[in-house]
C-alpha cells in the first residue's frame, strides 16, 4: 500500500463541483486486485447532511483530488462513501473507489479551453503558463 497527503477534494456531480474544505486528508492506494483506493477527508461538520444523503442513497460520486502538492494535476476517482464519523467540530468522510482514467490530462484540457476562447500566439502561451500555475477548475472529458 502507498499513502499520500490529500490537499484538495471536490465532489463532481452533473457538471458542477462542490469544493470540500479540508482540515486534513489522506489517500491510500490499496494496491489490491480490484485496484481500489481509500480517501479520507477530515472536514467541517456543517457538511454532514450533504454527505449523509449521498451515503444513505449509496450513490456513486466522482471526486476530484489533488495529492501531495497543490501544484499537482488533479486526479479523478469513482467512489462511494464507505463511512461517516462525527467529531466535536469536524467530520471524517471515508470514500472507497477506483482511479478514473480520462481521455485528456489537465494540460490538454486547459489548452483546449484556451483555444476555444480564441487565444493564440503569445497570448495563448502566457495564459497557459499562468493557468498551469493557478490550476483553475476545468470540465472533464470522458472516454
Amino acid at each position: 500500500m502507498k499513502t499520500f497527503k490529500l490537499v484538495a477534494l471536490e465532489i463532481v456531480e452533473d457538471g458542477n463541483s462542490v469544493e470540500v474544505p479540508l482540515e486534513d486528508g489522506l489517500i491510500i492506494n490499496k494496491e489490491n486486485e480490484r485496484a481500489s483506493w481509500l480517501l479520507e477527508a477530515y472536514t467541517d461538520l456543517s457538511l454532514y447532511d450533504y454527505f449523509q444523503k449521498i451515503h444513505e442513497q449509496s450513490r456513486e460520486v466522482i471526486v476530484q483530488v489533488v495529492i501531495t502538492k497543490r501544484e499537482n494535476d488533479p486526479a479523478y476517482f469513482q467512489t462511494k462513501i464507505a463511512s461517516l464519523k462525527k467529531f466535536e467540530n469536524h467530520l471524517s468522510v471515508l470514500f472507497e473507489g477506483r482511479l478514473r482514467r480520462n481521455r485528456s490530462d489537465y494540460s490538454e484540457l486547459l489548452l483546449d479551453s484556451l483555444l476555444e476562447k480564441g487565444l493564440g500566439g503569445q497570448a495563448l502561451l502566457e495564459e497557459f503558463r499562468d493557468k498551469m500555475k493557478s490550476k483553475p477548475k476545468l470540465k472533464m472529458k470522458h472516454d
